[in-house]
């Protein structure tokens, strides 16, 4: 009986550790020939996106594009990606579930780029 006490505690901790893992999700470019992967920090809204790049002599690299205009941290929120079926589209949407907020996010140059929110 007292171990079920000291227990269900524990089992309340473990079962909340997953949610903390959600931190950032991750989208595929919709786009057939890139292989381009956007991360979106689901809190603040930071986008970012990578791609593998073939080196001579070696395994390749990853290619990372840091956040620029646009794709820094924005106001708190519920941040996610959604792509299009649009087979030539490189870009992807970033949208806020808790306020209905969307911007299109692409990389420009050497950076990851969105475009001012909007509903």
């Amino acid at each position: 009986m007292a171990a079920a006490r000291f227990l269900a505690p524990l089992g309340f901790l473990l079962a909340a550790a997953p949610a903390a893992a959600e931190e950032f999700a991750f989208l595929a470019a919709p786009h057939h020939d890139l292989n381009r992967v956007f991360r979106v920090n689901r809190e603040t809204g930071e986008v970012g996106a990578c791609q593998y790049a073939v080196k001579d002599g070696s395994v390749g690299v990853t290619l990372c594009f840091p956040a620029g205009e646009g794709a820094g941290a924005q106001e708190a929120g519920a941040y996610d990606l959604v792509a299009t079926n649009h087979a030539k589209e490189a870009g992807v949407y970033r949208v806020d579930r808790r306020s209905g907020a969307i911007s299109v996010c692409y990389v420009l140059g050497e950076q990851t780029v969105c475009t001012p929110p909007a509903r």
